[in-house]
């Protein structure tokens, strides 16, 4: 199965993890880097998950009333009778639900993520093998320049003057010489430098 990467804003949203175990500690600390409130229930938590700073911990078995206001609900116990109790309870409320080890049960893998500042990269096997999505991740790490993020901002920055000062049909080619000298000096350009090399993309523009 090969599933179409879809990216979704939880900033102000709500997130509930059912289970109290590492898997549902893996899985709430991605679910926090994303800006949702982060629910976790279950009756017990491994040391992991008391000390994970954002999420909220309900000490208590599942009840269906919890699913009410949920946005996003990942079941991540180890009682494959209750994850598919979750699972279901989501499809009938119209939930999107990640059912841990279970892809049948699911209706979206979460997936191995690589984040850098507003860079995100999810990774899928679709369900195949996630050892092989967390060793592509583990790899891209080793590859991402630690300036990679500081220059996003700056190339976000970048957008509203680019608009201004080009046609649509130079932006992309502009903007990926904006990304190119930057990576190569391995930090944002400072403004003389932009605009020394907006000069000199204008002149080889003219027709």
């Amino acid at each position: 199965m090969v599933c179409f990467p879809l990216f979704v804003d939880l900033n102000d949203k709500t997130a509930l993890v059912v289970g109290g175990g590492p898997v549902a500690a893996r899985k709430a600390r991605v679910l926090l880097d994303y800006g949702p409130r982060v629910l976790v229930c279950a009756p017990r938590f491994v040391p992991e998950l008391e000390q994970l700073s954002g999420a909220e911990l309900l000490r208590q078995p599942f009840v269906p009333e919890l699913l009410e206001g949920v946005s996003l609900a990942v079941a991540a116990t180890d009682d494959r009778v209750l994850n598919r109790t979750v699972a279901q309870l989501c499809r009938k409320c119209s939930i999107p639900v990640n059912v841990a080890d279970s892809r049948e049960d699911s209706t979206f893998l979460f997936p191995a993520v690589v984040r850098r500042g507003r860079l995100s990269v999810g990774i899928s096997t679709g369900g195949a093998s996630p050892a092989a999505a967390a060793h592509v991740r583990r790899t891209l790490e080793g590859q991402l320049p630690a300036s990679l993020e500081p220059i996003l901002d700056w190339l976000e920055d970048q957008r509203e003057a680019g608009r201004d000062a080009l046609p649509p049909s130079q932006r992309r080619r502009w903007f990926s010489r904006l990304l190119s000298a930057a990576l190569e000096k391995g930090r944002p350009l400072t403004s003389g430098e932009t605009e020394s090399l907006l000069r000199q993309f204008c002149e080889e523009e003219l027709p």
